[in-house]
């Protein structure tokens, strides 16, 4: 029985989808992130295998399965080699190449690399680096990115360089999603659907109306709504809670001043003391 051109081709097709499906996961992720020089080879020569098989030149589908598999594999006996020894890995996958070092360019390096200078300066400006006197270090990694290191005195400041206290954040947890409560993320922030309504209810907005909703570190809730047109108050909870403590702190502080007791001043400006205190400890969790 002589099946259709055309029907040969979508079976043809479908049996090769799936095998490159297979033989793409059993690669894994970081082949589809990054490519090496031998598995550039094989996708290509694979592609080309495929498109032979499926148009029908080359009729046998198991040497072309056969084939695949044996150029799918060389990647995996590159990998396991380069595990296996460090001066294999520098020569099979290549080694870092340093352009800039102490913010002077290492012309013969980027003649080794073929760059330009150029191609230099674009590469800084994608890290948004315009000057190279203001780099410490770059390296050309081997999958093509460049990794800056500025000088110190270029470096954004950061709270610790401040001496400010900070403290950790956690993942946010999305709890509605399409206007579904999803449980699991709401039991991991430590809450409950009751308070999910009444958070809700705080901003005024119905459950079904959210398209989603999620919960940082600090217990607030933010959501987006479908209706984008509908404007939805910030958390006040925080300003509130500073606005709160500011004003009993500003009170002791009066009192203070305005008793003639000794020992009730003492007590005031004592206390006073202690949430003053307590509010530079507090001051970067209630402002974030």
């Amino acid at each position: 029985m002589n099946v259709p051109e055309w029907l040969d081709i979508i079976v043809r097709s479908v049996i090769f989808v799936i095998v490159l499906f297979l033989m793409t996961k059993l690669l894994g992720k970081k082949q589809l992130a990054e490519l090496s020089v031998f598995e550039y080879i094989a996708g290509i020569t694979i592609g080309g295998i495929t498109s032979e098989v499926v148009m029908g030149l080359e009729r046998s589908i198991i040497n072309a399965i056969i084939a695949i598999v044996c150029f799918s594999s060389v990647p995996f006996l590159v990998e396991w080699v380069s595990l296996k020894n460090k001066k294999a890995r520098d020569f099979l996958e290549g080694t870092g190449t340093v352009f800039i070092k102490d913010g002077k360019i290492m012309e013969d390096n980027l003649k080794k690399e073929k760059y330009s200078a150029d191609e230099l300066l674009e590469l800084l400006r994608k890290k948004n680096v315009f000057n190279v006197s203001e780099v410490q270090f770059a390296i050309l990694e081997q999958s093509g990115d460049l990794n800056v290191l500025l000088k110190k005195e270029h470096r954004p400041v950061t709270m610790k360089d401040l001496q400010m206290p900070y403290k950790s954040e956690k993942e946010p947890q999305t709890v509605i999603m399409d206007g579904e409560v999803l449980d699991e993320p709401l039991s991991v922030a430590g809450l409950n659907r009751r308070w999910l309504n009444e958070e809700l209810d705080k901003l005024g907005v119905a459950m079904e109306n959210v398209y989603l909703g999620q919960v940082d570190s600090d217990g607030q809730l933010s959501v987006d709504l479908y209706d984008d047109q509908i404007k939805v108050p910030s958390p006040q909870e925080k300003p509130l809670l500073l606005a709160t403590i500011n004003k009993c702190q500003a009170d002791l502080e009066l009192f203070a001043l305005a008793t003639d007791s000794a020992s009730a001043k003492a007590m005031y400006a004592k206390n006073a003391k202690k949430l003053k205190d307590m509010l530079k400890k507090l001051d970067p969790a209630l402002h974030d």
